[in-house]
């Protein structure tokens, strides 16, 4: 698929501006702070409806408006497909083809995206939300109906986690709309933890040998999802996910009360790394946790192709001056001639690539495309 052109109004530090892009390669030049993340920012949030910097929709919105739109063509092999989104206080409105769709998980995976920027060197080394983020972004954008399970599981979870710190401050040990609740929680856990091994699965598949190369054959790399209810495991069937966790909120449960909290479940999930067998969050190096990176989003871009049948559009923000030239070498011939990239950096010295000059290059300023260079 490729992004043929992308409209922004009132998004960041964007009045209004549209470019026309290049099927290939695009790069955005220009100094900090002008607005070149902004504009790779605008594409993610186009696809994904969602920003990959903050969770709070009104700082996309520029200062002093109401809204924020953001437009785009997207070719895909079943044709074309305009985009839109509005983003306002009132929500977001996301369209295809002029039409208003009823819901998000209906429009997130009609354009499909792989980001990678310097924070997510963060993936390997940084907090369970990075992971469970990562995580929920990408399955979300390979099944959309994981995206509609996790906003109602996260709705259910508000409710009991109220309900739970209710109970926990008049010292009650339960309530009917608890078992209610709890019971909803459960199905929905359930499910999304099992989505959630199976793409953990197919992930490893293709970050494995990714990584095996990168390191030229020293290592081998390996992931694991750990459940917060510790009887659940990779190998079973749905049924039997939803049984452990029924018995694991019967255990839990004076406890949940008493710290009034959900203490279990998808939310409080992680991923681990291991290379040759060892924790590469706790003992791998500097260079074992940034290879690691660099082949999960790698293996997204092959993963996202084997599910959906087309390669999604590659975003790198200031990355590639972030890796060395063997690591930068791997991630450009990943996409060579078959992935559309859109890379940002004050200025290509560092990056010691012949791709990069067939490159359509744009300056970036105060928010301003100004031409092509």
């Amino acid at each position: 698929m490729f992004l043929k052109s992308i409209k922004v109004k009132n998004f960041r530090n964007y009045s209004e501006t549209s470019i026309n892009l290049d099927n290939t390669i695009n790069v955005f030049l220009g100094e900090n702070a002008q607005g070149k993340t902004n504009l790779l920012e605008s594409i993610y949030v186009l696809a994904m409806a969602n920003s990959h910097r903050t969770p709070h929709d009104k700082e996309l919105i520029q200062w002093g408006k109401e809204y924020a739109k953001i437009e785009g063509r997207v070719e895909r092999q079943s044709g074309d497909v305009p985009l839109e989104l509005v983003i306002s206080k009132k929500g977001k409105k996301a369209k295809r083809h002029q039409i208003e769709q009823r819901k998000l998980s209906e429009y997130i995976g009609l354009c499909n995206v792989v980001m990678f920027a310097p924070e997510d060197l963060n993936l390997v080394k940084g907090n369970p939300n990075i992971r469970r983020r990562f995580i929920n972004m990408e399955l979300g954008q390979i099944h959309p109906v994981y995206m509609h399970q996790l906003t109602h599981y996260q709705k259910i979870l508000q409710q009991r986690n109220a309900l739970l710190k209710e109970l926990s401050r008049k010292h009650q040990n339960g309530d009917p709309m608890l078992d209610i609740l709890t019971e909803q929680l459960n199905d929905l856990g359930a499910d999304i933890v099992y989505r959630r091994y199976r793409f953990i699965e197919l992930l490893r598949d293709w970050a494995g040998p990714i990584h095996h190369s990168i390191s030229r054959s020293l290592e081998e790399l390996s992931l694991t999802y750990n459940s917060s209810v510790a009887d659940v495991s990779e190998d079973m069937e749905l049924s039997k996910i939803r049984r452990e966790y029924e018995k694991a909120f019967e255990r839990m449960q004076e406890k949940e009360i008493q710290r009034g909290t959900t203490l279990i479940g998808p939310h409080r999930d992680d991923m681990k790394f291991y290379v040759n067998d060892k924790d590469v969050q706790t003992f791998g190096s500097q260079g074992q946790q940034r290879t690691t990176a660099l082949s999960l989003k790698l293996a997204e871009i092959e993963l996202i192709k084997q599910e959906v049948g087309e390669y999604p559009l590659l975003l790198l923000d200031d990355v590639l001056s972030e890796l060395d030239d063997h690591r930068q070498t791997h991630l450009l011939h990943t996409f060579q001639e078959r992935v559309q990239t859109f890379i940002t950096t004050t200025n290509v010295k560092g990056i010691h690539h012949e791709m990069l000059q067939k490159a359509a290059s744009f300056q970036v300023s105060q928010g301003q495309i100004l031409a092509n260079c």
